[in-house]
């Protein structure tokens, strides 16, 4: 039986008010700091007595009440992604008591959220790829100082026997000068992963001072990502696929989605974003480029998905600088392009990747959120999964992330065994793996482009 109120103005003269914070109300509940110092101790100790193993990841929410001693009613992320509100009691002694705890429940379809890796050798990470080889699903990001940063590699790592293995680099950008062979190390971006039939494991990346400069890189793995070849720079003109994905198609060629961002001639244009796409019937060894679908300044369109529409009819959608998701279609697989249009989602220009699955259903994973006309970006929160059963009307799926921070860059494939997987880069601190059960997911129509309540 907790102590009552009887000694509250007592208590007052005794208990810290937060700096900043309006002092706590005897007997009722007042907002305090996420970040405050003692909010953090009770949270911490709510996570570790619910379940030793978690540990606290953020705070969302905080109130204060004062009794003998002070309640904190808390809402929180543990370090698995779940949600939880409690209550936990400071005592006049010091101590803590949890004494309420009450999951909020996630969604059905969802089977598993976590962090691939707790700490690493990199403070920043991003642009997060997923694929699954026949030893075991294999996650790739750049990591480094931060993003543009001459430090910045491909890190891989391994799923096996259900955990992850520590990351590795794989890749960087380092090139020796032809006049003195002198080593100048460049940063890294965009890794691809893509596990073809019959076909070694392909990670692409880009190496390079800028989205305008860089280059086209390519490494295989024969082991499922245990060992890698010694990177080599792809063919002048070829970049591979840029963020997403590519498809193997019915003879056995590998289509790769890429585009170009290219500085404006003079001051005043715009720059433009083309979209393109690149073949491969030898798994990297030669390559056939379509001209860019586009003029990239109409519409600035980057870093396409390629779905599948049945037959040789291919959709290819992805981010723009207009906030929209593009469309443009081909019904020859992939050797020419319809004109581009801008589609019915909202984007703010953020990296976005989409999935055929078996059963013919489309899924886009993107930040369902407009940008600020005339403005580069904006939030990368929420980030939202949408399903369509023709690739043009979309239905809401699942918000996976709705909190402040950037949620963003995601890679989404599906399984032999069904289930989708994805990877999104998590405040460009850790890479975060959802597991979906696609036969589980309850949808509700997008209309006028607004994510339904």
């Amino acid at each position: 039986m907790k102590p009552t109120l009887l000694f509250t103005f007592l208590i007052l003269a005794i208990v810290p008010a937060s700096h900043g914070q309006q002092p706590p109300l005897p007997g009722g509940f007042s907002q305090a700091g996420n970040t405050d110092a003692e909010v953090l101790k009770a949270a911490q100790f709510a996570v570790k007595a619910h379940e030793a193993k978690l540990t606290l990841q953020s705070v969302n929410a905080a109130e204060q009440q004062v009794v003998a001693g002070i309640n904190y009613k808390l809402k929180l992320t543990t370090s698995d992604g779940r949600k939880a509100d409690a209550v936990v009691w400071r005592k006049l002694d010091g101590s803590y008591e949890l004494t309420s705890w009450q999951s909020i429940a996630a969604d059905p379809a969802i089977l598993t959220t976590e962090y691939i890796y707790d700490t690493g050798p990199y403070p920043q990470i991003h642009a997060t790829t997923i694929a699954e080889t026949p030893t075991g699903l294999v996650a790739a990001w750049f990591g480094g100082t931060h993003e543009k940063n001459p430090d910045v590699g491909i890190w891989v790592s391994r799923s096996v026997d259900g955990k992850w293995t520590e990351s590795i680099e794989v890749a960087n950008g380092i090139q020796h000068t032809l006049t003195d062979g002198k080593a100048v190390r460049h940063p890294t971006w965009n890794p691809v992963l893509f596990q073809p039939k019959d076909g070694p494991l392909m990670l692409f990346c880009k190496a390079g001072p800028s989205p305008q400069t860089w280059w086209g890189m390519l490494t295989t793995s024969m082991d499922g990502g245990k060992t890698w070849e010694q990177p080599r720079r792809l063919p002048a003109g070829i970049l591979g696929p840029v963020k997403n994905k590519p498809v193997q198609l019915a003879d056995g060629s590998i289509l790769c989605p890429t585009s170009e961002e290219t500085p404006a001639a003079q001051k005043g244009e715009k720059e433009t974003w083309s979209v393109h796409f690149e073949r491969t019937r030898d798994f990297g060894k030669t390559w056939e480029r379509t001209p860019p679908t586009h003029d990239g300044k109409t519409i600035q369109a980057i870093q396409p998905s390629i779905l599948s529409l049945g037959g040789d009819k291919l959709l290819a959608l992805g981010r723009s600088r207009q906030d929209r998701v593009f469309e443009i279609c081909s019904t020859d697989g992939g050797k020419t392009w319809s004109e581009m249009k801008l589609g019915t989602l909202p984007n703010n220009n953020s990296g976005t990747d989409a999935v055929t699955l078996a059963d013919g259903t489309h899924l886009i994973i993107y930040n369902h959120i407009a940008g600020t006309p005339g403005k580069w970006g904006g939030k990368r929160t929420p980030l939202n999964l949408a399903t369509s059963k023709d690739a043009q009307t979309w239905n809401a799926a699942l918000v996976l992330e709705s909190d402040p921070g950037e949620y963003s860059y995601p890679a989404i494939i599906q399984t032999k065994d069904g289930l989708v997987h994805i990877t999104y880069t998590w405040k460009r601190q850790k890479v975060k793996h959802v597991v979906v059960d696609p036969a589980k997911l309850t949808t509700k129509p997008i209309v006028d482009g607004q994510w339904p309540q």
